[in-house]
């Protein structure tokens, strides 16, 4: 299965096609509405160097989080200490029984749906702006003239976090859910700050102290089924620039994990929400949470939703600096990063695309 070469092409030779793709604001849905059976060679991958790990018995933790207001500490510290092991390990979990109405996840992947799959014309008023206060915008690859290979995948993002969302800025189709969906994606994430902080020996209020659920940006992508996924990828390998995702997928799949070298498929389940750490939260743990690559590989099924929630400020403005915390320091244990914004990090994982390396390893002392 293909995934993306770590060295970039002379994008001069590709300029005009990718160009060309971009102006016509249709997006990779528009290239599958007007019937093309062989994909453009702008969309071609090269080949993973990773094996693919066919029935494996790896299967990513599922936490039961039902108990999570029992009054008896064993067993919330049995919640905490599953979640520890998972961040340590995997970088990824899944949570059932999360507090998120089935109906509400429904809709909300309902919703994504209904816009990528209004009418063209009405969804270019959303489409790609430089205007960083924009709380919603459309468009295809945010790397379209940065990456070696464009994923055939189009995305809307939106800001629910921390400023609050004007309504109006919003498409009618998909306005009510997504603002709704925010909310309980924001409590569900405050909650597993409180797991992590515990996790790492700190107090329940630590993480959010630090301004780790001060942001929260929904990025919402539909994968139209594709003619020939072999040459092609969904997401290209890369983890993710926040503090914590969350994560809403429908019952498609095609997530794979990178785990111990081989790419583990993370099967969907109904009512279960995919939770992983992101750099930043390896960054300031120094190592000991791990974020860990993925990717989303193409599919002639189609079209596959999912909805990723970032816990982070994004591009937004900030000059707070994160850097390891000292509490986890020691000098057996000394500082592997150098501090850095918020802004500052996503804009360096921004310009450098999603080229198959961490961003992390610029931050590295």
């Amino acid at each position: 299965m293909g995934t993306t070469n770590t060295t970039k092409p002379n994008l001069d030779s590709t300029f005009n096609e990718r160009k060309a793709f971009d102006e016509t604001k249709a997006g990779v849905k528009g290239l599958v509405d007007g019937g093309v059976e062989k994909i453009p060679s702008l969309f071609h991958h090269q080949p993973d160097k990773y094996e693919i790990a066919y029935n494996t018995s790896h299967v990513i933790p599922v936490i039961d989080l039902k108990d999570i207001d029992n009054k008896d500490p064993s067993i919330h510290q049995g919640i905490v200490g599953k979640i520890k092991e998972a961040c340590e390990t995997w970088g990824f979990f899944q949570v059932v029984n999360h507090g998120i109405p089935l109906s509400v996840l429904e809709e909300m992947k309902d919703g994504v749906k209904r816009f990528h799959e209004m009418d063209t014309d009405a969804k270019k008023e959303y489409f790609y702006t430089k205007d960083r206060n924009k709380s919603f915008i459309y468009k295809s690859n945010f790397d379209l003239y940065s990456s070696p290979a464009l994923n055939w995948r189009d995305t809307c993002a939106c800001y629910l976090a921390p400023d609050t969302p004007k309504p109006q800025d919003f498409p009618v189709v998909c306005r009510d859910i997504t603002l709704e969906y925010g909310k309980h994606v924001m409590n569900l994430g405050t909650m597993l700050f409180e797991f992590l902080s515990e996790a790492l020996g700190l107090k329940p209020n630590h993480l959010k102290d630090m301004g780790c659920t001060e942001g929260l940006i929904a990025v919402c992508h539909y994968y139209p089924s594709c003619p020939e996924p072999e040459l092609t990828m969904g997401t290209t390998k890369h983890s993710d620039h926040s503090f914590l995702t969350v994560l809403l997928q429908d019952h498609i799949g095609g997530l794979q994990v990178l785990y111990e070298d081989k790419w583990i498929d993370i099967t969907p389940a109904t009512g279960a929400l995919i939770v992983n750490i992101g750099d930043l939260l390896q960054l300031i743990t120094n190592d000991k949470f791990k974020s860990v690559e993925h990717r989303v590989v193409a599919n002639q099924v189609g079209p596959r939703i999912s909805v990723a929630c970032f816990f982070s400020t994004g591009l937004r403005p900030s000059s707070k600096l994160y850097g390891p915390m000292k509490e986890l320091l020691s000098e057996k244990n000394p500082s592997k990063y150098r501090e850095t914004t918020v802004a500052d990090y996503a804009a360096y994982f921004k310009a450098k695309g999603l080229d198959g390396t961490s961003a992390l390893t610029h931050y590295k002392i």
